[in-house]
């Protein structure tokens, strides 16, 4: 791993952010999905996650869910109330369906970054107590595995998908620090 003194001179990187983005937020990424049921059973049972917001846009023929980590009594009653909540939360991930995706027979899915055409966007990483337990339990729930934790050169770490395809990056911090040591 580099120093910090390294980090701070990687080409093109700002070493003094301007004060005006003291208050900026990492909030959300978004990735299009299907079909909303399967994928936030998956999200919500399988990741653990809250269905924090839904923003349905019948005009538009699409419709936002909004997941994160928060219990769910954290979530205010109010719709009002309850949006400005969850724009203001740090790392949500925002699943949006286009309406009529789910029962298209033509429909072919989204591209997932991480295959040729299109590669790009690579993962969604979570941090996990253990990473050994969570796999066992995403097992048990018939997740699929792009990557288990002992397989690769890599080992301690694993990736699993969603319902779209999309990789999902299961790692533990402590573990993880020592990654790029060597």
């Amino acid at each position: 791993m580099a120093t910090k003194k390294e980090l701070f001179a990687t080409p093109g990187v700002c070493a003094a952010p301007d004060a005006e983005t003291r208050d900026y937020v990492f909030q959300q990424t978004m990735v299009r999905i299907r079909d909303p049921a399967p994928s936030l059973d998956f999200y919500t049972r399988a990741l653990g996650m809250t269905l924090l917001a839904k923003l349905p846009f019948p005009e538009m023929a699409f419709t936002l869910y909004f997941v994160g980590y928060a219990r769910p009594d954290e979530v205010p009653e109010d719709p009002k109330e309850r949006a400005k909540w969850m724009f203001s939360r740090p790392a949500c991930l925002e699943l949006t369906h286009n309406h009529g995706t789910e029962s298209d027979p033509d429909f072919k899915g989204y591209c997932n970054g991480n295959t040729d055409p299109g590669r790009g966007f690579g993962h969604i990483g979570l941090a996990v107590p253990d990473v050994e337990a969570a796999c066992a339990r995403f097992e048990k729930l018939g997740v699929e595995f792009v990557k288990r934790p002992q397989d690769g050169k890599m080992k301690g770490l694993a990736f699993v998908k969603d319902p779209d395809g999309y990789w999902i990056e299961i790692l533990n911090p402590e573990a993880s620090s020592n990654f790029g040591s060597g």
